[in-house]
C-alpha cells in the first residue's frame, strides 16, 4: 500500500522512515486542501492518507484521491474530514482518541494563570524596563469557582489541576457521570446557564458538533458572573465570536484565554491570505472579529497550540502508525464515524 502524509514535521521524517514496513511512504511539509490536491503528484495513488487538523479533507481531495481506503487523522476532532463522503465512499477515518488529557488541560492552566496574574501585561511592562505595578494586581485561583464543560478526559484532567489549587469545582456535561463526580469530589450543575451564572473561570473542553455550535452565544453569555474569565483550548466555534467580543467590552468578562478561534485558519495564515488575495470562502467578518480580539489587552490567544507538547506528539505520531498498520492487517482500530462528528 502507498500512505501519502502531508504537513509533515521533521521530527515525524525520522520516524516514518522506521514505521509501517512494507508500505510505501509519501510525504510532504504542506497542509492538504483543494488547492494542494492537484500539485499531490505520487500522493494520488495513495490507498493511505494521513493529515493533522490543518488539513482540509473535503470533496474536492476525495475526488482527486480515487483509491483512497483510510483516512488517519493526527487528532482527536475530525471535523476537517467530510465523513460524509468518506462514508459514501466506504474510506475508513481513524483518529487518535487519547494522546493529550494532560497536555490540553496544562495549557488550558497556562492561559488561566497568565489572566489570573496578568502574565503578559507585566512581561510587557518590565521588558520596556518599566517595573510600575500599577494596574497589575491579578486574583488568587484558591476558593474561586471553577467551572468546566465537558467531563471527558481532558475536563477530568482539568478537575484535578483545579482541585489541587484549591478551587471550587462545578461542571456542566450532557451526559453527566454521577459516580464520577462523587469519585473526584466535584459537582453536576443542572444547566450550562448555572454554570456560567457561578463560575468565575469558565474552560470548554467538548468536541465540536451541530450541538455544540455556539454553546456560548448572545442569548447566554449575559448570564455569565460579572467578572469572570473564559478559556477554550477545544474548537474556535463552540463560541460565538461577536457576543465574546460584546462580553469583554461590557465588563461581563475580565478575560479570555483563546488557543483556538472560529475562522482561525483565515486568521493565523492571514499573511499569506493577504499576499494571494482573499479567498472567495473567506469569512471577512470573522477575520476581523479575530484581529480585533487578537488586539485586546485583556485576551491572551495561542495558535491552536494546546496539543503541541514532546510527549504528546509522540505519542499522537504512535497511536496513528498502529492506527494505519491495524488497517493494513484488517483490523482496523479508533475508527469514528459521521455521526460522532467533532
Amino acid at each position: 500500500m502507498k500512505l501519502a502524509y502531508f504537513d509533515v514535521e521533521p521530527a515525524e521524517g525520522e520516524w516514518l522512515t522506521q514505521a509501517l514496513p512494507g508500505v510505501e511512504k509519501i510525504t510532504s511539509e504542506k497542509e492538504l486542501n483543494g488547492e494542494i490536491v492537484s500539485e499531490a503528484g505520487d500522493a494520488l495513488g495513495a490507498e493511505l492518507l494521513s493529515v493533522f487538523v490543518s488539513s482540509k479533507v473535503d470533496k474536492t481531495v476525495l475526488d482527486n484521491l480515487p483509491n483512497l481506503k483510510m483516512i488517519a487523522t493526527r487528532s482527536t476532532g475530525f471535523d476537517h474530514i467530510d465523513m460524509e463522503e468518506c462514508g459514501k465512499r466506504g474510506i475508513t477515518v481513524c483518529n487518535v482518541p487519547s494522546y493529550g488529557e494532560n497536555t490540553v488541560a496544562e495549557h488550558a492552566f497556562a492561559l488561566i494563570l497568565a489572566l489570573s496574574r496578568k502574565i503578559f501585561q507585566s512581561y510587557e511592562r518590565t521588558e520596556r524596563l518599566d517595573f510600575d505595578r500599577d494596574g497589575l494586581q491579578g486574583f488568587d485561583l484558591k476558593g474561586k469557582t471553577f467551572g468546566i464543560v465537558g467531563t471527558g478526559r481532558i475536563g477530568q484532567h482539568s478537575i484535578r489541576i483545579a482541585t489541587a489549587f484549591g478551587m471550587n469545582v462545578i461542571a456542566y456535561d450532557a451526559f453527566p457521570k454521577q459516580e464520577l463526580a462523587d469519585e473526584m469530589g466535584f459537582k453536576y450543575v443542572d444547566s450550562l446557564n448555572d454554570l456560567l451564572g457561578q463560575s468565575d473561570v469558565i474552560t470548554l473542553h467538548v468536541p465540536y458538533m451541530p450541538e455544540t455550535h455556539h454553546m456560548i452565544n448572545k442569548e447566554n453569555i449575559g448570564n455569565i458572573k460579572k467578572g469572570a474569565i473564559l478559556v477554550n483550548t477545544a474548537r474556535g466555534a463552540l463560541v460565538e465570536t461577536e457576543a465574546l467580543l460584546l462580553a469583554l467590552e461590557e465588563g461581563t468578562l475580565s478575560g479570555a484565554g483563546l488557543d483556538v478561534l472560529e475562522g482561525e485558519d483565515e486568521t493565523f495564515e492571514d499573511v499569506a491570505v493577504m499576499s494571494r488575495g482573499f479567498a472567495g470562502n473567506t469569512d471577512l467578518a470573522s477575520l476581523m472579529r479575530n484581529h480585533i480580539l487578537i488586539a485586546r489587552k485583556d485576551v491572551i490567544i495561542t495558535p491552536h497550540n494546546a496539543f503541541n507538547s514532546a510527549e504528546a506528539v509522540k505519542r499522537i505520531f504512535d497511536t496513528t502508525m498502529e492506527n494505519l498498520q491495524a488497517f493494513v492487517d484488517g483490523t482496523p482500530v479508533n475508527v469514528v464515524e459521521a455521526k460522532k462528528n467533532p
